[in-house]
């Protein structure tokens, strides 16, 4: 990774801040991705007694968890204040629906309360939670070295992360249509390799990713840029590009994005990375001291 590469995590507190009253409806991506989340655990074996939604936004994905694990206890996380109160009305309002859509929302144990925790430090106990679920949280960090040590020191042996973000490919023609002097103007995004490496580092076994690529159309490139900022998904690289060199070098940048219209859209590719892994028992004690494990001696024939 770029050590050279950060965010500005003030700003992006107020951007998400700002995003909770606008990103419902705007959040098209990852609505998408949580779907192809959900689908992916039809394949894997998992019952987990805690169920954390780690970047959880407004909630949009904790029906999903709750209808997909009734009898867990479902907790949420972000570091957002205002996207939390959001999630808490979601859910207020799931556990108020009648009949049928009560039941199709989910009616496992009341959730434990919203959690606002940075995800570098969470407020959670040491193999307390059996799957973390994590979509598109990832692009907020400017290393995920850190976020995923912390949710593997969270989960049980045995517990699962299952994860989304971008990859560098993410908007790609945005990125080659905007100017590129005077500092970065789309937010960068980090190599699947590089989150690979990071899932190892922290001790997860078994990391399995893929990648794919989305592409959203467009009417109108303004179409793209309300969608971003309506999400808060808009570039905070602390190395961020202040204007965009006048009325000229924006009319050349539409221009530029406009020659890619094909059938009356303009498209916006997003390079999707999925996985998840897994956290195997210790081989080493915290003092580092190692773990041997005897087997007793089959008896004698």
């Amino acid at each position: 990774m770029n050590k050279e590469f950060s965010l500005d995590r003030a700003l992006l507190r107020r951007r998400f801040a700002r995003a909770a009253a606008t990103s419902d409806g705007a959040d098209v991506l990852a609505r998408e991705v949580a779907q192809r989340m959900d689908e992916r655990l039809d394949y894997i074996r998992c019952e987990p007694r805690r169920v954390l939604d780690l970047g959880c936004g407004t909630g949009a994905d904790l029906p999903r968890l709750a209808q997909r694990f009734p009898q867990a206890c479902l907790l949420a996380a972000d570091f957002a204040p205002a996207m939390l109160a959001r999630a808490g009305a979601r859910q207020r309002g799931a556990a108020s629906a009648p009949g049928l859509l009560r039941r199709m929302l989910g009616r496992g144990p009341a959730p434990l309360p919203h959690v606002v925790a940075d995800a570098r430090a969470l407020p959670f106990a040491r193999g307390s939670l059996g799957l973390v679920w994590s979509n598109l949280m990832l692009p907020a960090v400017d290393d995920p070295l850190p976020v995923l040590q912390e949710i593997h020191r969270t989960l049980e042996v045995g517990g699962l992360l299952m994860f989304s973000t971008l990859g560098p490919d993410s908007l790609r023609e945005l990125r080659a249509a905007l100017p590129t002097d005077a500092g970065e103007r789309v937010h960068r995004f980090i190599d699947m390799h590089d989150v690979g490496d990071a899932l190892v580092k922290a001790g997860f076994a078994d990391p399995v990713m893929d990648m794919e690529m989305l592409t959203l159309t467009y009417t109108e490139l303004d179409g793209l840029l309300l969608d971003l900022r309506a999400t808060g998904a808009n570039n905070a690289a602390s190395t961020r590009a202040r204007g965009l060199a006048g009325r000229q070098g924006w009319a050349r940048a539409r221009a530029s994005y406009e020659s890619l219209r094909r059938d009356g859209r303009l498209p916006a590719t997003f390079e999707i990375i999925q996985g998840h892994a897994w956290k195997p028992a210790p081989k080493t004690l915290d003092d580092g001291r190692s773990i041997v494990h005897f087997q007793p001696r089959p008896p004698a024939r």
